[in-house]
């Protein structure tokens, strides 16, 4: 399948009725079709990675082209500034996390952009910093404890801003480190305390929601099994 084929199949696809509950959930609905993830999924399975076919797709500014782009491109190829690009064109949070959980996180640069796109001033790039720090918690099994550590002054920082989809990364990411080991599930919970003495109400949010989670029997229970080096 070409670009063209695949903005044509998403037209088809779309429901205005979708795009208001998307609204809802804080996901812009400018360039919006309103086609489910699993359609897009089905699409990019179809399609088969293309990194030539994903730029295409970026470069129509559909909002769930731009997914699509994310689920086809190739991590190998992508470069520094192919990443610095497309995040600054995130404009929801959707697109932002898609990309980051399904192309981002497996390329070289992921820990570097990481660290270095929490510290910038747009509400998405800086976003896109969090969600890869709790995209490769997620899915970088082999990854040493010292890679995720690294990340906790980068936390602490962002846990002051207030912008709601900022802070709801920062926790994410929070969240997502202290539930890869009993290691760093001690580790995320000191620090989520250092975080709540923060003057900042965003703070005290992410700290009191990240610890609710953190100490529970159901975490507590799943990372005394998990083994990471």
């Amino acid at each position: 399948m070409n670009a063209r084929e695949i903005v044509a199949k998403l037209k088809s696809l779309a429901n205005p009725e979708n795009i208001e509950g998307m609204a809802r959930f804080g996901i812009n609905p400018k360039n919006t079709l309103g086609v489910s993830v699993p359609e897009m999924r089905k699409l990019a399975k179809q399609a088969g990675k293309n990194h030539a076919l994903a730029q295409e797709l970026w470069k129509t500014g559909i909002h769930e082209a731009r997914i699509v782009a994310g689920l086809v491109d190739e991590p190998a190829k992508v470069t520094e500034k192919q990443m610095d690009a497309w995040a600054k064109d995130f404009d929801s949070w959707d697109v932002c996390d898609q990309v980051c959980m399904n192309l981002f996180d497996k390329t070289p640069f992921a820990y570097k952009k990481a660290t270095e796109w929490s510290a910038a001033n747009e509400e998405f790039v800086k976003r896109a910093g969090f969600a890869l720090m709790a995209s490769l918690a997620v899915h970088d099994k082999t990854a040493s404890d010292q890679k995720f550590t690294a990340f906790f002054e980068a936390v602490k920082r962002g846990a002051t801003d207030d912008r709601n989809f900022v802070k709801k990364a920062v926790n994410w990411a929070l969240r997502q480190i202290g539930k890869r080991n009993k290691r760093l599930n001690a580790d995320a919970i000191k620090t989520a305390k250092e975080i709540q003495k923060l003057d900042s109400k965003a703070a005290k949010w992410i700290a009191a929601d990240a610890i609710k989670e953190l100490e529970s029997n159901a975490v507590r229970l799943k990372t005394s099994r998990t083994r990471f080096e």
